[in-house]
């Protein structure tokens, strides 16, 4: 068996990873937070934005800077571009699936339950199918205890995340519980990872010198894209989008705000109706509207 170095570069990418999950979870918090105060197609933005900041960012952007800090000696690791493409997708995509069945649903355990083991299970298929994604060439195997585990942790990150955004809304608040995701996240990660067992190919080792014996030539049979062409540049991107999503939320209005709104909209209906009936006199210029209601509204 092969050994491997999950933090070829000590502490930065773990460090690095465990920042941007929390950053995508805390930005997903937020959107949801917003999302609760509003109806209909407002309500789908918000919670595809949340699916988007917890997925792209949280998930999948932490699963690959970490990938980044991890080595096999002697090999240059690639990426099958489709299938790195396709774990991003699916992240966002299970993400939506679980914040639109609590986020249209009536918050019921069963709808709840359902969510998280949704997100939960699309949790694990997306570091399983970003590990399929890694071209080396040398045979990878799992140890199934691990990879369960790793599953359970998923399925726990899942559904407590949809129970959370249920009722979280403070900044204060918002940012404790995204440092327990993204450590969430970041374990969930860690623990697939320790159940990867990499076994030396025969073949691989006969082509791995020079008739000197002194070149090692592992990446020249490995196809895919390095990490610098293809996969450093694509978080890039996904770091500017959270940056875009970061702007988004700061210039909405607070959820508080966007209630204390609705609730002036709807007083002032209630004394339109009124006012129609005849029930509530025509007021002077300079009366404040609200102040005809009675304190049973």
């Amino acid at each position: 068996m092969v050994s491997v170095h999950n933090f070829a570069n000590g502490l930065l990418n773990p460090a690095l990873g465990y920042v941007m999950s929390c950053v995508g979870s805390f930005l997903g918090l937020r959107c949801v937070a917003l999302a609760r105060v509003y109806r209909g197609a407002a309500r789908a933005r918000w919670l595809s934005l949340a699916a988007v900041s917890i997925g792209a960012t949280g998930v999948w952007a932490m699963y690959f800077i970490a990938m980044l800090g991890f080595s096999i000696p002697g090999q240059q690791i690639r990426y099958n571009v489709p299938m790195t493409v396709a774990a991003l997708l699916v992240a966002v995509a299970v993400v939506g699936v679980g914040l639109f069945i609590v986020g249209f649903g009536d918050g019921a355990r069963p709808g709840l339950l359902a969510g998280g083991v949704i997100i939960g299970v699309g949790l694990a298929v997306v570091h399983y199918l970003g590990m399929a994604a890694m071209s080396t060439q040398d045979s990878m195997s799992y140890r199934v205890p691990l990879v369960a585990l790793s599953v359970l942790i998923a399925i726990v990150v899942g559904i407590a995340a949809l129970w959370i955004s249920t009722w979280v809304s403070g900044v204060a608040a918002t940012i404790g519980v995204a440092l327990v995701m993204g450590f969430a996240i970041s374990g969930m990660h860690y623990t697939g990872m320790a159940a990867l067992q990499i076994y030396r190919d025969p073949r691989s080792s006969m082509a791995a010198a020079t008739a000197s014996g002194i070149a090692h030539m592992s990446g020249a049979t490995v196809s895919g894209a390095t990490a610098a062409d293809f996969l450093i540049p694509l978080l890039l991107v996904i770091s500017i989008a959270t940056f875009a999503v970061t702007l988004v939320i700061s210039m909405s209005p607070r959820a508080e705000e966007i209630e204390a709104d609705a609730e002036l909209q709807r007083r002032m209906e209630y004394l339109q109706r009124r006012r129609s009936r005849g029930q509530v006199p025509s007021l002077p210029a300079n009366t404040q509207p609200w102040s005809v209601l009675d304190d049973r509204f």
